[in-house]
C-alpha cells in the first residue's frame, strides 16, 4: 500500500523563485553598469562584447528568476545594448535582423539560465528524499492483552 506524505512540511524542497521586479531592478542596474563599463574601456564599436556581457547577465539572473522575468529582463538588457552601446549613443534604433536576434539571445539567456536552476534545485530535492521517510507497511501492530473471545 503506498502512503502519500507531504513534501512541503519543514524543509522546503525547492527554493521560491526571487520577485519578478527584484530581478528586473537588478537587471535594469546590472545592465547599466555593464554598458557603461563596455563604453568606458571598449568603446561603442564592438557591441558583441556588449551583447555576451548582457547575455552573460541575462543567464546570471535567470538562476533565480520565475520564467516570467526572462522576457522583461531581456528588454531591458536590449535597451541599455541599443541605446548606448551602439552608435549614435543615445538614440534607439530598429535595426529588424540584428535588433530581433538581440532580443532572442537576451531571451535565450535568461530562459536557460532559469531552466538550469530548475533542474539543478529538482535534482537536489529529488536527492533530499529518502526512501525511509515512508512506512514500508500502512498495517497496524496488534496490540499486546487483547485477544479476541
Amino acid at each position: 500500500m503506498i502512503e502519500w506524505v507531504s513534501l512541503s512540511a519543514g524543509v522546503r524542497p525547492v527554493p521560491r523563485p526571487v520577485a519578478t521586479p527584484l530581478v528586473w531592478a537588478t537587471a535594469f542596474g546590472g545592465a547599466l553598469t555593464l554598458v557603461a563599463l563596455h563604453i568606458t574601456f571598449v568603446g561603442t564599436d564592438r557591441p558583441g562584447l556588449a551583447l555576451a556581457g548582457l547575455s552573460l547577465l541575462a543567464g546570471v539572473l535567470g538562476l533565480c528568476a520565475r520564467f516570467t522575468a526572462a522576457p522583461g529582463t531581456a528588454v531591458l538588457c536590449w535597451l541599455f545594448l541599443n541605446g548606448f552601446a551602439i552608435p549614435p549613443v543615445g538614440t534607439f534604433t530598429w535595426a529588424a535582423p540584428r535588433d530581433a536576434f538581440w532580443l532572442a539571445s537576451l531571451c535565450a539567456a535568461g530562459l536557460f539560465g532559469t531552466v538550469l536552476a530548475r533542474l539543478v534545485h529538482a535534482r537536489a530535492a529529488y536527492r533530499r528524499v529518502t526512501p525511509g521517510a515512508v512506512p514500508l507497511s500502512a498495517e497496524p501492530e496488534p496490540e499486546e492483552g487483547r485477544g479476541f473471545g
